[in-house]
């Protein structure tokens, strides 16, 4: 068994799989959107059981899921500013 591969000796990495961030993103904040309803309209039980961190809960993911919107809309303007530039000069040695 080989735990060590020379550089020449490695297959080329794949490319990267194209996905759906977006979506992805949107179905988790919409998981926590229901998950906040529930926890509101449990609110009684959720106080006796001394579980009132579990309401505040919900609107964290949310809002990490706005911020991960925005980070993608970001990525994707910068990626669709960067293939109408076109490749940049070369640097590094021998540029």
């Amino acid at each position: 068994m080989r735990l060590y591969l020379r550089s020449r000796d490695r297959r080329p990495d794949p490319a990267p799989l194209a996905t759906n961030d977006r979506a992805t993103v949107l179905v988790g904040t919409g998981i926590w959107a229901v998950l906040w309803l529930a926890a509101l309209l449990l609110h009684g039980p959720l106080h006796e059981a001394g579980r009132d961190w579990w309401i505040w809960t919900p609107p964290a993911g949310i809002a990490l899921g706005a911020l991960g919107l925005r980070y993608l809309e970001r990525r994707e303007q910068q990626v669709r500013r960067a293939g109408r530039a076109g490749p940049g000069p070369r640097q590094g040695p021998g540029a």
